[in-house]
């Protein structure tokens, strides 16, 4: 299917039809967007084109998403995610940080604007994000 116009909506069709078929709910916002539930424990899965990121609050719940996606779909796992559309990811035990440190540096470049005048940072730094509780995951499982 690779190089034809509609293989995107090929694969995401393909691979939401198995999600929702093995009890997955689709995202209320991104329809590339999937939950499993199942008491206490969930897993995310998001879909971009044949890319797929996930992650559970329990690792027995990863291994069995990775059977059953290597047992319907011709796949490798990638490892641990450091970098996914234009984000770096740094995981550690209790804590993810993203960045686009690297996207933006390209886009400096491209504009021949990387040694420009640096401005201090836009945001808040103490600014406190609350959890989207559109899905009612509790804070603590995110």
């Amino acid at each position: 299917m690779y190089g034809l116009k509609q293989a995107p909506r090929q694969w995401y069709e393909r691979h939401s039809n198995f999600l929702l078929s093995n009890d997955y709910e689709r995202g209320k916002i991104d329809i590339l967007f999937f939950i499993k539930k199942s008491k206490s424990i969930i897993i995310l899965v998001q879909i971009y084109v044949d890319d797929i990121i996930f992650g559970a609050t329990n690792d027995c719940l990863c291994e069995e998403f990775i059977s059953d996606m290597q047992g319907e779909f011709e796949m490798s796992m990638m490892g641990e995610l450091s970098f996914f559309l234009g984000l770096q990811v740094k995981q550690l035990k209790n804590d993810i940080f993203l960045s686009q440190t690297k996207y933006c540096r390209e886009i400096l470049k491209k504009f021949e604007m990387e040694n420009c005048k640096e401005a201090s940072t836009p945001m808040l730094t103490s600014y406190y994000m609350d959890a989207d509780l559109v899905y009612g995951i509790p804070p603590t499982l995110l």
